[in-house]
Formats: C-alpha cells, structure tokens, sequence
C-alpha cells in the first residue's frame, strides 16, 4: 500500500482544539461578565461609604472624603472648597472641579458575612429624585465655568457679586435650583420639650430659630418622606442638656441614650435611615455638646450632616458632610435693629473686645492687651459700669473674635450686624458658609502665635483696603441676617443651602434583598 499522502491527511486535531477554544470561550466570557455585574450590584458592608464621580457606578469601596469632584469637600490638612487648617482662605479649586457623590449601600446584617442578591428598583421615586440631582451637578458645573464676579442669573432680590462669593454664578445657580427641589422631611416622633421645640433668645437661638421655622412648614419642609431630599432629627441638644444632664456627675450618658434611642425609634420605624446608614439625615446643634452628643450613634457623627456651631475639625468636623452652624446671640429674642453703624471715618476704635475668660486662646489675648490701656486695642474682660457694649462694636473698626472654650464665638456675627471688620483668632475653626464664601474678602485671621502682633497686623492694613472690607461687611449681612419671617438668601436659607450642597455630594441607591 502506497503511504499516505501528508498533504491530503486531514488535520482532525488542529480542528479540535480550534472547536474547544471556542467552546471555552462561550462558556468563560459570559461567565466573567455576570460574575463583575453581580459583584457591583451585590450587598456591601455597613461601613463601606465612598466617593465616585457622579457619571460613573462602581464597586470598589474606598472612602476617599477630599476628593476634588466634591460640591463641599476639605479638611483640616486638604481642601478645595474648604480651608486649611492654617489658612482657611488659601483654596483656588474652581466649583466646577467639586462635585462628587458618595454612594450610600443598604444596611445588612451585621452578624452575618452571607453575600445575597439584590434588585434595583427602576424608576422608584428616589430613583427620579437622584436623576435630578444629577442633572443640578451638571448644571452648577456649567456655571462654575463663568469667572466673572457677577452671577448672570436674572433674580428680583439678589443678584450675588462680588470677591465676598468663591464663585458667585455657581453659587446663585445652585440656590435657585434649591428653591425649586429641595424638600426636608422632619420625622414626627419625639415630643417637647426635648424634641421638636428649642430656646429662640440667648447664645443658643440659632438653634430654636431655626427648628421653630422648619416646623413652621412654611419653607422646604414636606408631608411625604418618599419626595423629600433629607429627614430632620428634630431633637434640640440644648434641650437634652438641660432636661437630662446631671451637673453633679458631669455625666452625658443620659443625653447620648436618648440620641440612641431615638435614632432607634427612627431606623424601626421608617425605611430611610437604614436606606443611606443615615448619609441622607440631618442633625442640629448651636450647643458646644453637639458633637458629643452625635458621637453616641457613629453613623450619626460619621455619615449623617451635622449642622454645628461647634465646627472644629479637630473633633471630628468634616465639611465635606457637615456643615458650619452662625452662632447668634439673640439677647430677648428680639430682631429688629440689630444692623448698622457709623461711617468707618466715625470709627474711633481700631480693635475692641470684651469678654469673660473662656479657654485658651482668650487667655492669650487678655493676659497680653487687657492691661495695657492701649487707646487702639481695647481689650476687657468686663466693661467698665456704664460702657455700652455695642456701642463699642459699632465704634471699633476691627472686631476681635477669639474662641472660647469652644471654636465658634457670637462675635463674629455681632461684627457683622455692627458693620465692624471680623478679626478670627481660633484653631480649627471652619466660618459658616465657607463653601460659597469667602472669609478672606471681608474678615481678618489672626494665628494664635499672633496675639502678640494684633495692632502691627491690623495697622498694617492700608485705609483703602480697609473700606473695601468694611463695604463687603456690610454686603454679606444679608446672608447672616434673622428676620421674624424668613427672606430669601438670609440666615435661615443659608443654613438650609449648606445642607443642600451636602445633599448633592451623595447618590443614595435603592436596594431590596430579593
């Protein structure tokens, strides 16, 4: 038998093994891709809550809180909107380069490490919610992207211009975008006093003032928790401190049960809380105890927006969440002609303070100026009988505002009612509003190793910049202002804009366990 022919033999196993990659490859391939889109639609740790680009979905679970994406984001070392530690003033990152948004999972168990399915709800009510949203991300960063000092947005009240404003376009876009969408849900549980009520006079008003005009319903507020963009804690700290503190103890255990107990009540009884582990929450406090008191729930302190007077980053004050609360001391509760002063040509005073011995840094100051009857710095512990007090703030054309024994101080709202150039001297300390305004514009920061120096700093400011700061002071009032009822771009809408802008630096997504 002749041998066979190579050249005609067919080549059965080439053609094998190019049949069985293929078949692996139909098995593999598709294998692969359900397993990466279960893995990003899967359950996540209670723990985890990161940032992404609002344009993008991922899985990866890593907190990543000074991202430059954020709407509001810094820290006490990192910032864009926010100011450092140092130099709060020193941020150049333009508000189209800050928006983020932080995906938030759904609570799990936390006894169990079972990985189970979960189903998107398409086309939910929060699903709408976060698609609008996103589109008021796109639309700030479009006016972010207009440099000029002044907003081009037609407004019959206040068109916002000037260097007192980081990015006065975006900032006027976003409050008019907050007018038509945003809505707070305050959850009904809790009864006065502690719950739904708060001082409307005093160091502490700032607080009741604004849980009174919530309530009120008049403003923002909504009846239906699915169309709402944030829920309201509506507990009052200065409430709970004194109604449960026990002064003999120095105990606070009984003001953080309640915070506990409550936050409980809520998480049981309503879907929401555990829907964003709390990121979509709020809670309020002009009492120093604030923080304190959110620390007893770690979601709470952690992830939901606290609104602080205390706003100390060194205790765990976070802007890109939390929001910096105006200390305003409303001596009767009365606010009508609170505002206004000589011309600063009338200003007789170059820097004025008066005040009692509380912590540190007001001990530098009066250990190093109380005494030395210095006619430009006058400096008091207590004012001589007959010596009005805002008189003279009104007269002095720098205010001195140092921390007491905790960072936020009323005199720094006291110098802007009396028109008087704000000089901070504090540590830590984010100013209100830092996320639209621009401190370094219309106020003074003076280091604590400073002290010392405070009239060379102060007379080094020339008379011309001086009148611009002072006309800025008088400018940005408006937006520290309290009206009996409310006014468009005033306190209380300003503190309600701080909560919007970190309500659009998170995405909530709506997961059920199937």
């Amino acid at each position: 038998m002749a041998p066979p022919n190579h050249d005609e033999r067919p080549h059965y196993p080439s053609s094998f093994w190019f049949s069985s990659l293929n078949l692996v490859l139909l098995l593999v391939v598709p294998l692969v891709m359900f397993l990466l889109v279960v893995s990003t639609l899967g359950p996540h740790q209670p723990s985890s809550f990161y940032p992404i680009s609002f344009a993008s979905y991922r899985s990866s679970l890593v907190q990543d809180p000074t991202s430059d994406n954020s709407i509001v984001n810094g820290s006490s070392t990192d910032s864009s909107f926010l100011e450092a530690e140092t130099d709060f003033f020193a941020s150049n990152t333009p508000f189209s380069d800050a928006i983020i948004d932080k995906e938030t999972p759904q609570l799990q168990d936390m006894s169990k490490n079972k990985e189970s399915e979960v189903t998107v709800k398409r086309n939910s009510k929060l699903e709408r919610i976060e698609a609008k949203l996103a589109r008021v991300r796109s639309v700030i960063k479009q006016a972010a992207l207009v440099r000029n000092l002044t907003s081009t947005h037609q407004d019959p009240d206040c068109v916002p211009q000037g260097p007192i404003y980081r990015n006065a376009n975006a900032f006027h876009r976003s409050y008019l975008e907050m007018e038509k969408l945003f809505k707070i849900y305050v959850y009904k549980e809790g009864e006065p006093p502690i719950f739904h009520n708060g001082p409307c006079r005093s160091i502490y008003s700032s607080e009741g003032r604004f849980i009174h005009e919530l309530e009120k319903g008049e403003f923002y507020r909504t009846q239906d928790p699915d169309e709402a963009l944030v829920y309201f804690l509506p507990f009052s700290v200065v409430m709970l401190v004194h109604y449960l503190y026990e002064p003999e103890t120095s105990n606070t255990d009984a003001i953080g049960r309640a915070v506990v107990d409550y936050v409980d009540v809520i998480a049981g009884k309503h879907p929401y809380w555990n829907r964003s582990l709390g990121a979509d929450h709020f809670m309020l406090s002009c009492h120093d105890w604030g923080p304190r008191a959110s620390s007893y729930v770690p979601n709470l302190f952690h992830k939901s927006i606290r609104v602080l007077c205390n706003a100390n980053t060194s205790e765990g004050f976070k802007p890109y969440k939390d929001a910096s609360f105006p200390e305003i001391n409303l001596l009767t509760g009365e606010v009508e002609g609170l505002l206004g002063g000589p011309s600063p040509s009338r200003r007789s005073i170059l820097a004025f303070f008066a005040g009692r011995l509380h912590g540190y840094i007001r001990y530098l100051l009066l250990n190093e100026w109380k005494d030395k009857q210095d006619p430009d710095v006058q400096v008091f512990d207590q004012l001589p009988r007959g010596v009005s007090y805002t008189s003279k703030l009104m007269n002095s054309r720098f205010c001195l505002c140092p921390s007491g024994y905790e960072v936020a101080s009323p005199r720094i709202v006291e110098a802007i009612y009396a028109e008087c150039v704000p000089v901070l001297i504090s540590d830590n300390y984010v100013p209100p509003f830092s996320d639209v305004l621009n401190w370094k514009a219309f106020s003074i920061q003076v280091a604590v190793k400073d002290i010392p120096n405070i009239k060379n700093i102060l007379m080094s400011v020339s008379q011309r910049q001086y009148l611009r700061m002072q006309r800025r002071v008088k400018q940005v009032q408006r937006h520290f202002v309290v009206n009996a009822t409310p006014k468009r771009y005033d306190v209380f809408h300003m503190i309600n804009h701080s909560i919007w802008l970190r309500r659009l630096n998170i995405r909530i997504r709506d997961l059920d366990p199937s």
